[in-house]
């Protein structure tokens, strides 16, 4: 049991951005985290100028402004394949990327990264990504009737996870990120015993049956806009 997933390195991974539109909107900051359990906690973070306005909509979430990212910011493509290097030099090593709601961190990226004519994460790797562990949606998938939301905060409150800084702060966001994990491989002790790969596996078809599930909700409510994509971890950046 000592040497489950849980107990190796991990490499937590978290962006914020001018918005939510993953083909469209830019990463004004990123982390990673290498967490050897029981060891260290290695904490990497960029400040990227996007190019572009941050609405203030954004600015107001993750506290950077136009002119911040302008003065401090370092030229996106620089920065996006050090972030881009770094993933998929742990994950050719077999380390799992853990990123709450991974699909659009990753998915963000790799327009990023074709915006800025670099390669993506599966072209760096000559494969999909993987392994990818995603908090949020192993706990819709393993308590899918427990009601309200679900944002880090949600299950930071839920799991008991105390966080050190204020959330929607990149690293602040991985560092409970990997405790809200560790927090529901002790509930749900069978996910330490299930493979990265299995888990990997088990993960792309959580997220489709709940994609699938909320769009009909959608639909039913008559509600406007995009439906939730089902693919998982991350979309194809160069079909989209």
């Amino acid at each position: 049991m000592d040497r489950t997933w849980i107990r190796m390195p991990l490499l937590g991974f978290d962006t914020e951005t001018t918005g939510v539109d993953v083909a469209n909107d830019r990463i004004v900051t990123a982390a990673l985290v290498l967490r050897v359990p029981g060891v260290s906690t290695d904490v990497r973070t960029w400040l990227l100028d996007p190019g572009v306005e941050i609405p203030a909509e954004a600015a107001a979430i993750h506290g950077i402004s136009t002119e911040h990212a302008r003065a401090h910011g370092v030229a996106p493509a620089g920065a996006l394949d050090e972030i881009a290097s770094e993933l998929a030099h742990h994950l050719a090593q077999g380390v799992p990327v853990v990123a709450y709601n991974a699909a659009f961190d990753l998915s963000l990226l790799d327009a990023e990264l074709v915006r800025h004519g670099l390669p993506t994460l599966p072209e760096r790797l000559g494969r999909p990504v993987a392994p990818v562990v995603d908090p949020l949606v192993i706990d819709r998938w393993k308590d899918r009737f427990r009601t309200g939301k679900r944002r880090l905060g949600d299950l930071s409150e839920w799991y008991g996870v105390t966080n050190e800084g204020d959330l929607h702060t990149a690293d602040v966001d991985v560092l409970a990120t990997l405790d809200v994990l560790e927090a529901l491989v002790r509930r749900f002790p069978e996910l330490a015993r299930t493979s990265l790969e299995e888990l990997h596996r088990e993960q792309i078809g959580a997220h489709r049956e709940w994609a699938e599930s909320f769009n009909d909700w959608r639909l039913r409510q008559g509600l406007p806009g995009p439906e939730a994509s089902s693919l998982w971890p991350a979309q194809n950046a160069r079909s989209a």
